[in-house]
């Protein structure tokens, strides 16, 4: 059997506008992604169907501004663990860091900050997840988070993250992908608006 999960990731945060990665920290939605989000209404082929939610603010927020009533929480959809690097911009960290940061970045999948996980380790809790839909109805919705997004894409596609990816993803749409009885994962239908009444 082969079911669909749709991905929708949170609005913005005050960290969002600055840069900052912001990995586990709990940060809510910023006065701006408040409003971005009441803007958004899902496709009708995803509004009545069950939706899991990360257990941060931001996502359980963007849920809840949906209009997802009663949205199961599920700690393996949260965001990648950037360690000691939450809070930090990227830019900053490339000053800072030289070499070191190059280096780390250009392994990929299993670039880690320190403290934290690498993309690899997120597909890895994310792969029983995404088993467990296969027992499930034919589609399933999850607010989650970019890093989590993207590591299903690289499942998907198998890209190794060390270039930017092929597929460009909007950040306020849905991205759904399919899942097979031997768990592999492949992009249904990606970038279907949030915002754009032709959509629906």
């Amino acid at each position: 059997m082969t079911v669909c999960i749709a991905f929708v990731r949170h609005g913005p945060t005050d960290w969002n506008d600055a840069h900052r990665l912001q990995g586990r920290a709990d940060i809510p939605l910023s006065d701006r992604g408040r409003g971005e989000v009441s803007e958004w209404s899902l496709p009708t082929c995803l509004a009545a169907i069950p939706w899991r939610v990360s257990p941060l603010k931001r996502a359980i927020e963007t849920a809840r501004l949906l209009g997802i009533e009663t949205p199961r929480i599920e700690p393996r959809l949260i965001e990648m663990n950037w360690g000691n690097w939450e809070g930090e911009r990227v830019t900053d960290l490339r000053a800072q860091l030289g070499p070191a940061m190059r280096e780390n970045e250009a392994r990929g999948l299993d670039m880690t900050p320190p403290g934290g996980e690498s993309p690899r380790r997120v597909q890895e809790r994310l792969r029983p997840f995404l088993d467990d839909l296969v027992n499930g109805p034919p589609i399933t919705g999850a607010v989650t988070h970019k890093g989590v997004i993207r590591a299903v894409l690289a499942l998907a596609t198998g890209w190794d993250m060390r270039e930017k990816s092929d597929t460009r993803l909007d950040w306020r749409a849905a991205h759904v992908f399919s899942v097979d009885h031997q768990g592999r994962v492949a992009p249904h239908r990606l970038n279907v608006s949030l915002t754009e009444p032709g959509s629906r």
